[in-house]
């Protein structure tokens, strides 16, 4: 069944006319309004499919440097060994059918007053309204002697689905059983708070099963297992006794790739793997479009009611990037995605967008070849408040199961198609 604009903004909450909102500006020149849309992830690549779907008189056109769409979600799957990276990997191709203009290409340069994106190949590109959807990039130069240690291939974040899971899957594969699997992920906020647990988890199922001597020693910058708390721990408790260590406030400042040493505030940790997720910010195209510009100048702030940045008019931001109380997950990004087509779709026809869309969040997490558990809320948007407010019910299951395994698969299936078309 076909899910038409209308129907999104009923299940979206739709609500009365917000009068403060942006008029649409589109070029009295051009008979119909164009989007840019940067970066195909989970946010960008639902955001123009949507807004081709919702009113093909708007024109679209996604840059995205990469032939093939690679899945963050499942990547852990394929570092603990129950899936490989062809599970993962994904193709554009049903998104130029919908009418939608793929610009292989990497975004450089947004010149805001002209409204023009400028792309690494010198590409000039004018747009009415733009889309960033770039993602996060990795603030390596906060934990000393890191990027040595990821040049030399040694100290791996594997963060971003790709390479880097195939190169941390190998380095566990080639590890010696008895061996230190350390594992660090800083504080909040970031991309998906719950993977480095499912990752211990599933990387611990490997163990289990052809390295059980070794051992996974968590280095982690929250105050404790923040996300699915009691899940994680009841299946570390059941499935893997011992084998997980789980150190709390622990932030890493140094890496020795040479020693394989990791250095946290407090101690020094011999490894024979090294995995560290540093602290992330918004992507890179954001600082040049002057729209992260929250008070640390790391993520961008938006009006929650059509993603358009307060700093910037006519530039929308979605998914990680964005400064928000909302989990940093592609569910949230898919759902932003929406949120912000719809909105665009009534800002061209001179419509008041809705103000007080609902986003749903769900997210799964295995913890073994056979269990897992999700986490699923429901957030709306206050425009007096100017964030997203969670809603009554909804939380984390309390223990990993078969069904929920199941559902997580299904998941994965249905997120896809609902991105890539």
């Amino acid at each position: 069944m076909t899910l038409h604009r209308r129907d999104f903004l009923k299940i979206a909450g739709a609500g009365l006319a917000a009068s403060l909102l942006a008029k649409p500006a589109f070029s009295a020149t051009r008979s119909k309004p164009h989007v840019v849309v940067v970066g195909a992830g989970f946010g960008g690549a639902t955001c123009a499919k949507y807004l081709r779907l919702w009113d093909p008189n708007i024109q679209v056109t996604l840059i995205e440097p990469n032939d093939k769409f690679y899945s963050c979600p499942m990547s852990n799957w394929v570092i603990g060994g129950l899936r490989n990276m062809d599970d993962l990997t994904k193709s554009y191709e049903h998104l130029p059918g919908y009418g939608i203009k793929m610009v292989k290409d990497t975004a450089i340069g947004v010149d805001a007053d002209w409204r023009v994106v400028t792309t690494r190949r010198g590409k000039k590109i004018a747009y009415d309204r733009l889309v960033l959807a770039p993602g996060i990039e990795f603030m390596t130069d906060l934990v000393e002697g890191y990027a040595e240690g990821e040049a030399a291939g040694k100290v791996l974040h594997a963060w971003k689905a790709g390479p880097q899971t195939l190169a941390l899957r190998k380095q566990l594969e080639a590890m010696p059983d008895g061996g230190v699997f350390v594992i660090a992920s800083p504080p909040p906020p970031g991309r998906c708070v719950s993977g480095p647990y499912e990752r211990a988890s599933l990387v611990a199922h490997y163990f289990k099963q052809h390295k059980p001597r070794s051992k996974i020693i968590m280095l982690d910058g929250h105050i404790d297992v923040v996300s699915k708390g009691p899940m994680f721990k009841a299946a570390w408790k059941q499935f893997y006794p011992g084998m997980i260590e789980h150190r709390p406030n622990n932030q890493v400042v140094k890496v020795d790739h040479k020693t394989m040493v990791v250095t946290s505030e407090f101690e020094d940790v011999k490894a024979d793997v090294i995995n560290i997720v540093p602290k992330q910010r918004a992507g890179d195209i954001c600082a040049q479009a002057g729209v992260r510009a929250d008070s640390a100048g790391v993520w961008c702030p938006v009006n929650g009611a059509t993603f358009e940045s307060p700093t910037v008019p006519f530039v929308h931001v979605l998914g990680d990037s964005v400064a928000t109380n909302m989990p940093k997950s592609a569910h949230v990004s898919n759902n932003q995605a929406k949120i912000c087509a719809a909105a665009l779709v009534e800002l061209f026809n001179g419509r008041e967008p809705d103000p007080y869309p609902v986003i749903g969040s769900t997210s799964y997490s295995a913890t073994s070849d056979h269990t897992a558990g999700p986490i699923a809320v429901v957030m709306r948007h206050d425009p007096e408040k100017g964030t997203y407010v969670r809603q009554p019910g909804g939380g984390a299951s309390p223990e990993g199961d078969e069904i929920n395994f199941e559902y997580n698969k299904a998941w994965f299936e249905h997120i896809w198609a609902d991105t890539l078309g």
